[in-house]
């Protein structure tokens, strides 16, 4: 279904994703990990469009999403969702208003520039936050939700687009423990019950082998481990953060306990909708 080849991005003399290859060939739920500054931000923007690659190959069902340009691109664009560590909110406006800006580049100029939204819009934003445990908070802004709350958001935003892949860029980098379960969660349920690839940047060991069916390990641009998150062990580890010698784990948790994932749940909700225009078009671009 997806297919990297040689997939490079050098920014001057420096390399920040180098002959990245592998194949997708199901939906699964995938982890990237690495220290910072391995390359995995600028691997999911490659793959989203968000930056040009500098060579290779991204095919998806047998179309170079790399080489796509105009309404091509924007339409793969839809179909890729992204998740952002900073959430890509407009602070101001209600969460469902949020939710719908999902949805701005399946309409017409005019529609968009105006923020107008039809009904069917408005009841996909509602069912999208009840799926993420937010339905009553559809008619509150945005900037009184905590981050884990605005995580789901844009989350609830992405799914907006209906997309076929979604992409999450430190999804959990600013959260305490416990939002981080429900937003890892909330990632694995729309995997599991949507069939569709979900691709996620992480830091955290426990969390690749709690959520993720396969691991994707980065070392300066480079992919040096590929496979199941059970075959995640300590020699594998070290390799992907460069530690020389034991690496304790414990400094790279996130968990708060030794129990099963907290899932998000849903809620009740009411309807409603915003209006003002702000800077969202990034996050659904």
């Amino acid at each position: 279904m997806i297919e990297f080849k040689n997939v490079t991005k050098a920014f001057g003399n420096m390399v920040a994703v180098d002959s990245v290859t592998f194949t997708v060939d199901k939906p699964q739920m995938i982890g990237v990990i690495g220290r910072s500054g391995a390359g995995k931000s600028t691997f999911l923007r490659l793959f989203n469009r968000l930056t040009p690659a500098t060579s290779g190959q991204i095919l998806v069902e047998g179309t170079d999403v790399l080489s796509l340009k105009g309404n091509a691109k924007r339409r793969w664009q839809k179909d890729c969702a992204m998740i952002f560590q900073q959430f890509n909110l407009v602070p101001r406006l209600d969460v469902v208003t949020n939710v719908m800006l999902g949805r701005l580049n399946q309409h017409g100029t005019l529609r968009s520039m105006f923020k107008i939204f039809s009904q069917r819009d408005i009841d996909d934003a509602l069912a999208a936050l009840d799926r993420l445990g937010l339905a009553e908070r559809a008619l509150q802004r945005v900037e009184t939700l905590s981050g884990g709350q605005q995580q789901r958001v844009a989350i609830a935003r992405g799914l907006m687009q209906e997309p076929k892949i979604i992409l999450a860029d430190e999804p959990i980098a600013s959260l305490d423990p416990l939002s981080a379960e429900v937003v890892m969660g909330s990632l694995r349920e729309i995997h599991d019950r949507d069939g569709i690839t979900v691709m996620c940047n992480l830091h955290t060991l426990d969390t690749a082998r709690a959520y993720c069916d396969r691991v994707i390990g980065m070392a300066q641009g480079k992919v040096v481990f590929d496979g199941p998150a059970d075959a995640l062990t300590p020699e594998a580890a070290r390799e992907i953060y460069g530690a020389e010698e034991g690496l304790n784990e414990s400094v790279t948790s996130t968990s708060i306990s030794s129990g099963a994932p907290v899932r998000a749940r849903s809620n009740p909700s009411a309807a409603g909708q915003g209006a003002q225009v702000a800077e969202a078009n990034a996050a659904t671009a």
